[in-house]
């Protein structure tokens, strides 16, 4: 690989690779299921066995700690020599701006990654540097309880007047419509991405995202103004800037709230947690079923100030290999971004309609929304994370949040 945008290449080989023993420290996002660990690290034992000589030390995470540490971590040269992170401007992006990450152009064609296209322009800088391999293909939308919408007489929302019937039925019945929590901050950005997407399709969302369509559009203050409204008249968890995305979760698995909105990464862990059979609709749209928003997930990169580049190399190759591809969607639920045979392997039902859809995503067909916050950067995620807040905690109107999300737009 060659050096670009500060980087390092990776020319100079090292040790390891000919069994003189090289210890990489790969630093991945603490798994929603404890279990995944387990099976992660089991995974990488396959990985020494394949490369005597190379020894994995896995280390995890939270997501809120790397997105405040990481870059810290990089920059002092303590960093990891690989880490899973987030594509889009505002998460690898911007460690690639940074000159903190290793080019991989040279290496996505030596070694051959099948890569989807759109994921890996996920994944390139505006000067044409790719940065990394893109994580999990994944959706937003709605998952809900199946056996409780049996026991109430209710089905799948077909508009947006349905699923807000379907809260106050919820509600009467002495239920908790949504496990929605906002503590974070992040979850915000996932509420407003599925509501907008919806509303305006995928066409609109990227008109928002590239400049084209201002965010005071009427329809995006509607979008804010349906969560306010929805936390006025009780559908949602009670103070949702007071609930922790594992508390709001929690709610949902035990039976106490009726739907989550949230993403198909979190497939393994209702399968692990929850007693009923759970399905997963798209956020509806005002005039019809609407649709599921789509994006990345975290996938491994390689730090510039590695001193062990071919060793890194080798396990981001055995992370995009498709042996690894299918092991993801059989063992953890997840979905790879590159071509993966799914035919012979046994998952659960909800995953295999998550599965189905995400397909669909990867090849281009069908029309998905998008999570705004991976393809905006810093000063308008933070726009965007606060402003849900204050939705929620009534110290802003939509529109007056609308304003400062187009100001932050534009800078």
């Amino acid at each position: 690989m060659t050096a670009c945008t500060g980087t390092r290449g990776v020319s100079g080989a090292s040790d390891g690779l000919d069994g003189s023993g090289a210890t990489l420290r790969y630093l991945v996002e603490q798994p929603e299921d404890a279990a995944a660990e387990e099976l992660l690290r089991t995974r990488l034992d396959e990985f020494e066995a394949q490369n005597p000589g190379i020894t994995v030390d896995l280390q995890f995470m939270p997501f809120d700690n790397m997105r405040t540490i990481l870059q810290t971590q990089l920059r002092s040269g303590d960093g990891p020599d690989v880490f899973n992170w987030g594509s889009g401007p505002s998460f690898g992006g911007a460690l690639a701006d940074a000159g903190l990450v290793y080019d991989l152009s040279d290496a996505y064609a030596e070694h051959g990654w099948e890569i989807f296209d759109f994921a890996t322009e996920r994944v390139t800088t505006d000067d044409g540097m790719i940065y990394g391999v893109p994580g999990e293909m994944e959706t937003i939308g709605v998952f809900y309880n199946r056996d409780l919408f049996t026991e109430l007489g209710l089905e799948e929302p077909q508009s947006l007047a349905d699923l807000e019937q379907i809260a106050e039925s919820v509600a009467a019945a002495g239920h908790m419509p949504f496990a929605l929590s906002d503590q974070e901050g992040w979850q915000g950005g996932h509420q407003l991405s599925i509501a907008l997407s919806s509303a305006v399709g995928s066409t609109g969302v990227q008109e928002l995202v590239d400049g084209t369509r201002p965010w005071t559009s009427p329809e995006v203050v509607e979008a804010l103004a349906l969560w306010s409204d929805w936390e006025k008249k009780g559908y949602l968890t009670p103070f949702p800037t007071s609930v922790s995305y594992d508390s709001g979760n929690a709610l949902f698995y035990s039976g106490e709230a009726a739907m989550n909105p949230t993403g198909s990464w979190l497939v393994d862990s209702i399968m692990t947690n929850a007693d009923f059979e759970a399905g997963y609709f798209p956020f509806p749209a005002p005039d019809g079923p609407g649709i599921f928003s789509a994006g990345l997930g975290s996938g491994p990169m390689i730090s510039a100030d590695t001193s062990r580049p071919e060793e890194a190399l080798a396990l981001v190759d055995f992370l995009a290999s498709p042996e690894h591809g299918q092991w993801m969607v059989e063992n953890i639920d997840v979905i790879p971004p590159f071509p993966t045979d799914t035919e012979d392997l046994d998952v659960s039902p909800l995953f295999a309609q998550v599965l189905e859809e995400v397909e669909a995503f990867g090849s281009g067909t069908g029309d998905f929304g998008m999570n705004i916050d991976v393809s905006m950067g810093d000063a308008f995620n933070q726009a965007l994370f606060d402003g849900m807040q204050a939705i929620y905690s009534g110290q802003g109107t939509p529109e007056e949040i609308a304003q400062r999300l187009d100001e932050a737009a534009q800078k």
